[in-house]
This record gives structure tokens, C-alpha cells and sequence, in this order.
């Protein structure tokens, strides 16, 4: 029977045949099979077409051990809330937990790796060199806390780009130990736990590590930063200031804390410092100078009734002078003022215009016969002795 149904040629009809010869094993309640995951947005049509292939086949992957229906799918967790976007807050905030950071090296020698200013809230670092700062918070954050580190650009025009290494720097194997990707510029040094991430919305880079609770006797915990390109690297920063975002924020994403400082990555850190506050000292000179020539240059606004105003012009004062000459002199220019009052000024024009052409006519006379006359010879002083 078996020959016979096997020979050539197979129908469909054959093969519905064979189908219905076959023994399947009856599936007991007390089997269970795994249940795919499932979509809240599929509709019953699709839930039915599961149960169908999970009871025929059981071929499907999940932790369900039973069909399940529309009303039993339960919707998927709620995503955590993003710690990035597309144009970082630069504002300072200190939270609920006062969140603040420390600085230790002030120092401006020259041989110093990297310094702090307060007076530009500027760091100035070498490349590759430890940056120590300090964590300092009033009450402990919840459990699982991480301190987040991100540099953007500071002007606005730059402030969509994404900072990153230059391309000789992230080639380079000497700055480049492997357990960072090569393009980040902010690295954490010191601790095993720092992760490394690119935000896949706004592909800004960052690194993260958990918060730390201060030893005992101490008020701060230290996070060692290292920066792995200079500010003036082609391809990379460009010479173009950047800052650096240090946030806290709780294990479900949510920020309450966030400092903000600009970062500068040269050679000598403690040369560019004195450089950069010597003219913000100068700028400030100067601001200062313009903001007192201004307030001596404005009127003063009497604040006088309109009445006393009026009467000022009659008003009658008393001068005392020390001297006859001097006496003399003020009283005629008071005279012509008074006479100046009298007299229409069209005709105090002229007067001006004519005294104008006094001077002028005066001074050419003078200049005139001053010169010797032409034709006549001057006798010389030989010739005088002679006669």
C-alpha cells in the first residue's frame, strides 16, 4: 500500500492523504509550550493565527506558557527618560542635592599640567593629563546614581556639532589604550566602571561611571578626567572653545544636578591663564573707564519744579572777585552779555562777520610792511664802512 501511494506522480490529493495517515501525538494540558512575544497593537486576527501555530507546532520563542488573549498582553515598560538632547543646557543647577564641583590646582607656573581659573570658570589642561576634580554633594543621591561627563561647543554657531577627537589623534596608538573608543575626547582614568556612549539621536559622545559616596573623613569624591585632543588640533576642536556638562543623574535617568565649565587643552596651561586674565583685566579697565566718562558726559536731571526752572534766568547772584583788573574783565563780559541779550542776532552776525574782516584787512597791513619794498636795494654793511 505504501509502494503504491509513493509512485509517480503525487497529487495534492495524495499529499492530503498522506497528511491524514500521519499519527499525531494528542497534546495534554499538562504540556506546556512557550509563548511568543506579542505586540499590543496586533489585532485578533493575528492573536488567533499564533494560538493556531503555537498549538500545532509549539516553534515559537517567549516565557508564556499558555494562549493568551488581547485582554492579557500587557503593554511593554515605559522607556527611561533621555539624559541628552539635541543642544545641551549650559545652565549651572544645583538640584535637589546641592551638587557642586572642586577644583584643587590654582597654580600658574609653568610647569604645571593643568590649572583652574575662578574668575573665568576655565579649565587649562595639557593633553592626556589627569584632571582631578571633585564631587561634592549635601545629601547622598538614591542608590545607583551615575555622574555623566559631556563636552559641546560654546558659541552658537558651533553648538550642533559634535565634539570630537581629530583624526591624527584618534589614529595615534600612543593615545590610545583600548578601553575607550577613539573618537571620544573626555576619557575617565582610574576606574573600571567609566562606559562610553554615543547618543543615537543626537550622536553626542559622553562617558559615565557611578557616583561614588565620599570616604570616611572626607567631604568629596575625586573623578580623574583626561582629555585626548588639544583645543588647536586640525580637524578636531579647531581652536573653537568648548565647555564641559558634568550632570548627576538617578538610575532612571532623571538629571538634579548639572555644572558647567570651559575647558582649554594647550601646551602650557599656566602660560594661557595669565595670558587670558591679564585681558580679562584689561576689557573690565576699560569697561569701567567708558561707564564713568559716560555718567560724567550725561546732564544731570534736576529734579526741581518746573516753576523754580522758569525762575532761574531772573534770578540774581553775587560774585565776589579778588583784584581791580579781574573785577574790570568780568564786569565787561557781563556787560556783553547783557548787551548780546538786546540785540537781535542777525545783527550780532554781522557784527561778528564784520569784526572778521577787521582782523583780517589788520593783518594783512602788518605782513605788508613788514616786506621791503621792490626796486630798492638795500645798501650792504661793506659798503656802509666804505662811505
Amino acid at each position: 500500500m505504501e509502494d503504491e501511494l509513493l509512485e509517480e506522480p503525487l497529487s495534492q490529493e495524495t499529499f492530503g492523504d498522506l497528511w491524514n495517515q500521519l499519527d499525531f501525538p494528542p497534546i495534554r494540558a499538562e504540556e506546556t509550550l512557550p509563548w511568543p512575544n506579542v505586540d499590543p497593537g496586533w489585532g485578533d486576527s493575528a492573536l488567533e493565527e499564533l494560538n493556531r501555530v503555537w498549538l500545532v507546532t509549539g516553534e515559537t520563542s517567549g516565557g508564556y506558557t499558555e494562549p493568551l488573549g488581547p485582554a492579557q498582553v500587557q503593554p511593554p515598560a515605559e522607556p527611561p527618560v533621555l539624559t541628552t538632547s539635541a543642544v545641551p543646557s549650559i545652565t549651572d543647577y544645583a538640584g535637589p542635592h546641592n551638587f557642586q564641583l572642586l577644583f584643587q590646582q590654582f597654580s600658574t607656573a609653568k610647569s604645571v599640567t593643568n590649572t583652574y581659573s575662578t574668575s573665568l570658570t576655565k579649565l587649562f589642561c595639557q593633553i592626556a593629563k589627569t584632571c582631578p576634580i571633585q564631587v561634592k554633594v549635601s545629601s547622598p543621591p538614591p542608590p545607583g546614581s551615575v555622574i555623566r561627563a559631556t563636552a559641546v561647543y560654546k558659541k552658537s554657531e558651533h553648538v550642533a556639532e559634535v565634539v570630537k577627537r581629530c583624526p591624527h589623534h584618534e589614529r595615534c596608538p600612543d593615545f590610545n589604550d583600548g578601553l575607550a573608543p577613539p573618537s571620544h575626547l573626555i576619557r575617565v582614568e582610574a576606574n573600571s566602571l567609566a562606559r562610553y556612549h554615543d547618543d543615537e539621536h543626537s550622536k553626542r559622545q559622553s562617558v559615565v561611571l557611578p557616583y561614588e559616596e565620599p570616604q570616611v573623613g572626607s567631604e568629596c569624591s575625586t573623578v580623574l578626567y583626561n582629555y585626548m585632543c588639544n583645543s588647536s588640533c586640525m580637524g578636531g576642536m579647531n581652536r573653537r572653545p568648548i565647555l564641559t556638562i558634568i550632570t548627576l543623574e538617578t538610575p532612571d535617568g532623571r538629571l538634579v544636578g548639572r555644572r558647567c565649565f570651559e575647558v582649554r587643552v594647550c601646551a602650557c596651561p599656566g602660560r594661557d591663564r595669565r595670558y587670558e586674565e591679564e585681558n580679562q583685566r584689561k576689557q573690565c579697565e576699560k569697561l569701567t573707564v567708558k561707564r564713568s566718562i559716560k555718567e560724567v558726559s550725561q546732564p544731570t536731571v534736576s529734579t526741581e519744579p518746573s516753576k523754580r526752572k522758569l525762575s532761574s534766568d531772573t534770578e540774581v547772584f553775587t560774585l565776589q572777585v579778588t583784584g581791580r583788573e579781574r573785577y574790570e574783565t568780568l564786569k565787561q563780559i557781563n556787560e556783553s552779555l547783557e548787551v548780546q541779550e538786546l540785540v537781535p542776532a542777525s545783527v550780532v552776525q554781522a557784527c561778528r562777520q564784520q569784526h572778521k574782516l577787521r582782523l583780517k584787512a589788520a593783518h594783512k597791513k602788518e605782513s605788508s610792511a613788514s616786506e621791503p619794498k621792490k626796486g630798492r636795494k638795500l645798501p650792504l654793511k661793506d659798503e656802509v664802512d666804505s662811505e
